[in-house]
């Protein structure tokens, strides 16, 4: 099968929904369909074989952060010339809403389209107010997926219609045959995210951090993620913050070794969350979990029985919990447990398979569709002939 996805946000940095459709796009590779992926990157950037550039994206405030999209008459001609020269037999847009590919492609597109929505955001006037410019580009998609159902209630709510839930892919035994660091073991917690983006929760953790720390003087936090480092700390005492290790940036590889290493694994996120990759990835590398309550990651988290949960936006709570976890390895181990069993479900081998069917459902519809209309197209040909 022939199979185009399209990228709605900068491949040069990296994100939830970028991770995911690289990796939904060499799973499919690796099964022997040819995967190309348009996306915004810079036309300097390296990208894999599979991707292919649609230009410099810019930064734009889209759902509580900042997302680098692409858009213009410049876009619409490279996605007018990829569709061309794709001959794709699915189309598969991430975030078609969002002003950037995917609502140019749902414009230029013919065929089969299948929409993937990963956004949960409380019912919004602009929403409202957007929906007749998008409801020409919406209708012409086959089948829609969301990555969660407050994803999908989000596209209810906003745009009417219905979604089969898909969740996020992941590919568990990377994770689980990682091998811990010894330096980043011995009553640790971890934190991966963007320093300097509030809502991924990483002031409420440092807020947390100083009644940690009274208690178990020998904790560190490990935090891995671009931002300002300095700003990161300024609220803990002075003689606290050698306690907080910045890793920065890392590979997949040592993300994937971070997780395998740290005692807790702590998502603080306060908002704006549909999904939960990260937890997915923890669960998967065998960390006990704590996250906030919210509720993209209580169904993650099987409602707190593959991982544990706080209050959101509690710092004290956040504190009791993870004490209460460093305390106690038999409740460690229980969770690593429990996580490893349930995080299957999210496997790419599961996932991979169920957005496949949906591939193979829409394009036997289109071919259904077509052949009523080139036989509808010779009956009238053969009656005006007769």
């Amino acid at each position: 099968m022939r199979i185009g996805i399209v990228c709605p946000y900068s491949w040069d940095v990296p994100g939830g929904v970028q991770f995911h459709i690289r990796d939904l796009a060499e799973h499919l590779g690796a099964l022997g369909h040819e995967v190309s992926v348009l996306a915004p990157s810079d036309d300097d950037t390296p990208l894999p074989p599979y991707v292919v550039s649609a230009g410099r994206a810019v930064p734009v405030p889209y759902n509580g952060s900042v997302a680098r999209l692409n858009f213009g008459f410049l876009s619409a001609a490279r996605v007018r010339r990829w569709l061309h020269d794709g001959m794709f037999d699915v189309i598969h847009i991430h975030e078609p809403t969002s002003p950037s590919l995917g609502l140019l492609t749902c414009w230029a597109a013919q065929g089969p389209i299948v929409a993937t929505f990963h956004t949960s955001n409380p019912r919004s006037r602009a929403m409202i107010a957007a929906y007749p410019i998008l409801q020409p580009a919406l209708e012409k998609i086959s089948a829609r997926i969301a990555v969660s159902e407050y994803a999908r209630r989000t596209l209810v709510e906003h745009l009417g219609g219905d979604a089969v839930v898909i969740p996020n892919g992941v590919d568990v035994d990377f994770f689980a045959r990682a091998e811990p660091r010894p330096e980043w073991q011995g009553g640790t917690i971890g934190f991966i995210g963007r320093i300097d983006e509030p809502r991924k929760g990483l002031p409420v953790l440092m807020k947390a951090l100083p009644k940690i720390l009274a208690e178990r003087p020998g904790t560190r936090l490990l935090v891995a993620g671009r931002g300002d480092e300095e700003e990161a700390v300024a609220s803990l005492p002075r003689e606290m913050r050698d306690r907080v290790e910045f890793l920065g940036m890392v590979s997949d590889e040592d993300k994937a070794r971070l997780l395998r290493s740290v005692d807790v694994y702590v998502a603080p996120n306060t908002g704006g969350e549909s999904f939960g990759i990260i937890l997915v990835e923890a669960l998967s590398a065998g960390a006990p979990v704590l996250a906030s309550d919210l509720d993209a990651f209580a169904q993650v988290l099987d409602q707190g029985a593959a991982g544990e949960l706080f209050t959101n936006e509690d710092a004290d709570d956040l504190a009791a919990a993870a004490l209460r976890l460093l305390a106690a390895p038999e409740r460690r181990a229980e969770l690593r447990e429990r996580g490893s069993r349930h995080v299957r479900r999210f496997d790419w081998s599961t996932v991979g398979a169920d957005i496949l069917s949906v591939y193979e459902t829409v394009a036997q519809g289109a071919s259904a569709v077509a052949e009523d209309e080139r036989t509808g197209l010779w009956g009238r040909l053969k009656a005006a002939r007769d």
